[in-house]
């Protein structure tokens, strides 16, 4: 895989099944390169494959976020299109005889959408902007007055003016749509009571919920049938604000499930949980999994019967288990596979699961699982891997210095020649409670397309592992499970996979290694070469390099407490012991750093300090940043910038590991 082959990339997701369980509606994600952007369009699959997947709507902008209308006919979607950017709904018959029509329109992204249970309703989540907004130049808008944490996020902007509401729409009539939650917070995801009366969300109301990060269950009265009245009363706390609740998911008969997690400990597993009289009752603790995988982690738990389907983080894999709400037996596994299982459905009651899922050397592509025969749908991205040569993993494990063992994999380089040696590359990924995974990363085939040895791993701090394995980098001021804080044990198991990688696989040249990472990966990266000199060349990217600093001004600012155990303006010398940048005058080699000017996650201060201390005292560094980007320019970029950036990386690293 070359660095311009990033526009010939496609992505199969969002999978939902049409109500009798007899098709499918998904999303194919595409690179324009002429627009410098991704379009999207939604494709319809049937279950039994008779005949051939083919695209629904036109896919001239995006359309996304697919869902059937209660009685099979219709397909809800959204649409953003134009330069404003503005987000429709359509709504379009399934079995053509009508026209597509708008039924709702958002100057923001639409979220969340979902029908009520007897189709006359859409019910869906957006920003909704302040009057100031009206004055499309900053310098004509009044001043922002700011009272609380968490005022911006990354890859959206000023949340502050923009809080996240809900709307519901009348479909056959033409009403406009009627906002039913208020207030300065973001209410999270929505799902409708049984009888249309309710919509059940997630939102933190308490008085103190910048301070207190717990996050409640709620519903609110929006009145039931066409045309029904929607309630001006206060939504109601279904929780008791001592946890974590999320993705609520109420069952036919009533029952309601969600996603549960102490945030206040960092790397603590979300799990499954069902509500009851306000009482939570986990289902998932017997696995010892994180419930709420970084990958296909958006969707809440879905009722099929007395059973629960959800992702969990494993391994480097992402399966599919069932578990009993009864809670008479322990979860089981329901599609498995060495494969990161991205998006799910479940049409309940007709047997049949759809999933979309990819391995280390395929793209994203359908499947369906009827009565537990499973069946692929698509081969949408085959032409892309076919063509080229897709090396495969090969799993290894390492041995820490306290005689922990840590899983790891190698990529041979395209091409590969067992009598020649060739410069690695060790990859460090970001979170740090995230997994590599056994799925397509263009990263890797990049890397190893350009004749690199490709090592990754799961040092301790991941998911995808035991809870004590993610919390395991925790500050030893901690409470509870104290660790040995960020560049601790992880540190160890990231050299003892580098000594390890080069005496197991004799075809790498232990004189010509590279590290690189973006955010907590570009953090470990700037550790390690504060503390080793035994890589040739370092990428640090999108970096934490000071978390003292990272503590006023990330948009998740004052958070790195969970981790380190104190607050940063009562122990700045904690957050300045585990910070890169308190080690930079032992850096001696030679650093490429990446950045983006609009993440707001890792600020560009990060990469300011460094690259200034760097040059200061005369060491090899060299910087670059990209306009208009965030925190997600590797994944969700504007693809001229991702191309840009690994022939950046490649020309970096072969003039430092190649001679």
């Amino acid at each position: 895989m070359k660095p311009a082959d990033v526009a010939d990339l496609v992505d199969v997701g969002q999978p939902r099944l049409s109500p009798d369980g007899t098709k499918v509606a998904f999303v194919v994600t595409t690179v324009d390169t002429d627009e410098n952007d991704y379009r999207s369009r939604v494709w319809l699959a049937d279950v039994d494959g008779a005949t051939r997947p083919r695209p629904f709507t036109r896919g001239a902008s995006k359309d996304y976020r697919p869902r059937w209308s209660p009685d099979g006919r219709f397909l809800a979607f959204t649409s953003q299109r134009g330069e404003e950017k503005e987000t429709d709904i359509v709504v379009l018959p399934v079995d053509g005889g009508g026209e597509p029509r708008t039924v709702a329109t958002s100057k923001e992204d639409i979220e969340s959408i979902e029908w009520s249970p007897d189709g006359s309703r859409i019910a869906y989540a957006t920003r909704v902007r302040d009057a100031r907004y009206e004055h499309k130049k900053p310098k004509d808008q009044p001043a922002r007055r700011i009272t609380r944490f968490f005022w911006k996020l990354d890859s959206v902007g000023w949340t502050v003016d923009r809080p996240k509401h809900l709307f519901v729409v009348d479909v056959e009539r033409d009403k406009k749509p009627v906002q039913v939650t208020f207030g300065e917070v973001d209410d999270e995801g929505l799902a409708w009571s049984p009888d249309g009366e309710h919509l059940y969300f997630a939102s933190s109301r308490h008085d103190d919920w910048d301070f207190r990060r717990e996050q409640d269950l709620f519903r609110v009265a929006v009145g039931g049938g066409v045309g029904g009245s929607v309630g001006d009363g206060e939504p109601e706390r279904l929780t008791p604000t001592d946890k974590t609740y999320s993705r609520p998911s109420v069952s036919p008969d009533g029952r309601l499930a969600c996603l549960w997690v102490d945030q206040r400990i960092s790397s603590t597993h979300s799990q499954v949980a069902v509500v009851e009289d306000g009482t939570p009752r986990l289902l998932t603790t017997s696995l010892d999994r994180n419930c709420a995988p970084y990958v296909g982690g958006a969707r809440e738990p879905l009722w099929d019967g007395d059973t629960l389907i959800f992702g969990i983080e494993d391994a480097g894999n992402t399966p599919l288990y069932r578990v009993d709400v009864a809670g008479d037996g322990a979860p089981e596994l329901l599609v498995g596979g060495e494969r990161t299982v991205t998006g799910w459905d479940v049409a309940p009651g007709a047997g049949v699961v759809a999933f979309t899922a990819a391995t280390a050397t395929t793209l994203p592509e359908l499947y369906v699982l009827v009565d537990g025969a499973e069946r692929r749908l698509t081969s949408i991205g085959a032409p892309f891997t076919e063509s080229r040569e897709v090396p495969a993993p090969e799993r290894f494990t390492a041995t820490s210095a306290d005689g922990t063992e840590v899983e790891a994999w190698v990529l041979r380089p395209a091409g590969f020649d067992p009598e020649q040696t060739y410069p690695a590359l060790l990859n460090i990924h970001g979170g740090p409670f995230t997994q590599y995974g056994n799925r397509f990363f263009d990263e890797f085939q990049v890397q190893a397309g350009a004749g690199y040895v490709v090592v990754y791993s799961n040092p301790r701090g991941s998911s995808g592992y035991s809870e004590a394995w993610g919390r395991a980098i925790r500050g030893p001021q901690a409470d509870p499970d104290p660790g040995s804080g960020w560049g601790g044990v992880d540190y160890e198991d990231l050299m003892a996979v580098t000594d390890q990688a080069c005496k197991q696989f004799s075809f790498i040249d232990p004189e010509r290694l590279g590290v690189l990472g973006g955010s907590y990966g570009g953090y470990m990266t700037t550790w390690i070469i504060g503390h080793t000199n035994r890589f040739a060349a370092a990428c640090s990217e999108r970096a934490v390099n000071n978390l003292l600093t990272m503590e006023h001004t990330s948009d998740i600012a004052t958070v790195f407490e969970e981790y380190v155990g104190k607050r940063h303006i009562d122990d700045p010398d904690e957050y300045r012991r585990q910070s890169p940048m308190t080690h930079v005058r032992e850096i001696d080699t030679p650093v490429l750093i990446l950045h983006s000017e609009d993440d707001l996650r890792c600020p560009i201060e990060q990469s300011e300090e460094l690259f200034i201390a760097l040059r200061l005292l005369g060491k090899p560094v060299e910087y670059v940043r990209f306009p208009g980007e965030s925190h997600e320019l590797t994944r969700a970029g504007a693809p001229k910038h991702r191309i840009e950036r690994f022939e950046i990386l490649l020309d970096f690293f072969d003039r430092h590991l190649k001679p």
